[in-house]
């Protein structure tokens, strides 16, 4: 018999098999569309960044940004209908499946999309000239322990709401600001001393920094270590703040 975890993965397989088409164009084409319409089009009149061309400098941010916003939306109306409207995690509550079975599954059916939506974004960078170095080969695993991260904080906040009203207002005013102020588009130095602070609190950043020391090169803004003990933190509370919030809504 298949490891619990195992067969949370596979369940979570099956389903994504019928369901694949409604992200395919959300992981796979718009991260591209973004690349050559923002890298080559607006890069164009952005100039040189950094040393680099506005093409390269922007391709890891926006391949952080997929592994984020993967990590964001995967869990969000996934876990809520599971919870409010199918019953899915009640039924597996009932077997011999445990709360970290079905966080453990979850997370390598997240791993799995998120590895298939970087290695087409990799093969694209890297056919268009936008890969500077061999540590590239890196980027997934930052790209994972992001996505992760997030993944786990997006949980616990999908289980504790009772209405799916609030995930405009998740996106809205967490994801899209996240978004902006990480510097995916434009370095955090250009912005306001007051608001880099910010930056440094978003995991975004933190990703966004690794990810490009990674395919062109460079170096961090922090240590590598200290980033990716932020991202670490992250995902430690994110999965001790989930796994309270499903064993609250299991046994109420």
């Amino acid at each position: 018999m298949a490891h619990p975890s195992t067969a949370v993965f596979e369940r979570h397989l099956l389903i994504y098999r019928s369901l694949w088409r409604t992200t395919a164009f959300s992981f796979f084409l718009v991260p591209i569309l973004y690349l050559v319409s923002i890298g080559m089009g607006v890069g164009e009149y952005v100039g040189r960044v950094g040393g680099f061309s506005y093409l390269d400098w922007i391709a890891p941010g926006l391949l952080a940004t997929l592994a984020f916003q993967i990590g964001v939306s995967s869990s969000t109306y996934a876990v809520f209908v599971d919870f409010a409207w199918v019953g899915g995690l009640y039924v597996m509550r009932n077997t011999r499946v445990r709360i970290n079975d079905m966080l453990a599954g979850w997370f390598l059916f997240v791993l799995v999309v998120l590895g298939l939506a970087v290695s087409v974004f990799l093969a694209v960078t890297a056919a268009i000239g936008a890969v500077h170095s061999i540590w590239t080969l890196l980027a997934p695993l930052v790209c994972a322990l992001l996505a992760i991260a997030c993944t786990a904080l997006v949980a616990a906040f999908s289980a504790t709401i009772r209405s799916d009203s609030y995930f405009p207002l998740l996106f809205r005013f967490a994801v899209v600001p996240t978004t902006l102020f990480s510097g995916v588009y434009f370095p955090v130095a250009a912005m306001p001393e007051y608001v880099q602070p910010l930056a440094y609190a978003l995991p975004l950043w933190h990703g966004v920094e690794l990810v490009r020391a990674t395919m062109l090169g460079t170096t961090p803004a922090w240590p590598v270590a200290a980033h990716l003990g932020v991202l670490a933190a992250y995902l430690v509370v994110g999965y001790v703040l989930a796994r309270q919030a499903f064993r609250k809504r299991l046994v109420d």
